[in-house]
């Protein structure tokens, strides 16, 4: 790793290798880093390739270096200021509330669920009933 290569300094590199997950961006002769595709521009970016090109020269923030496993993470969003948001995206809406659902009781002819145990007296009954035991 080079030693004037520091985290939070911005330094103008070249894109050497383009991925799905991001950009390679060479900032010396022995020093790589990658660009994730989160940290190429402010907002969501679906392809890389619509953004950057091999080739491209980009001013990039070193956001970290690991040293044990020889990585740079860089970023171009972080040179680059944010874009003004219109007022009506910074005010938030307030979510409408759910009302409950109005429980609906009827009071005659009540089906509704009953227990094993409450049932299984009336089907023993049932079952011992001669009219009802088909020949």
């Amino acid at each position: 790793m080079s030693d004037k290569i520091e985290v939070g300094s911005v330094i103008t590199g070249k894109v050497t290798g383009i991925q799905p997950y991001g950009a390679f961006v060479s900032l010396d002769e022995n020093t790589q880093g990658l660009v994730h595709i989160s940290e190429v521009t402010h907002g969501y970016v679906k392809d890389i390739n619509e953004f950057l090109k091999v080739g491209d020269e980009v001013n990039v923030k070193v956001l970290s270096i690991d040293e044990n496993a020889g990585k740079i993470g860089l970023s171009i969003r972080a040179t680059e200021e944010a874009p003004a948001q219109p007022e009506a995206a910074k005010a938030k809406k307030p979510r409408a509330k759910r009302q409950p659902a109005a429980a609906v009781v009827e009071t005659e002819n009540v089906q509704g669920f009953n227990t094993l145990k409450d049932k299984l007296q009336e089907w023993i009954e049932q079952s011992n009933r001669n009219d009802l035991i088909k020949k």
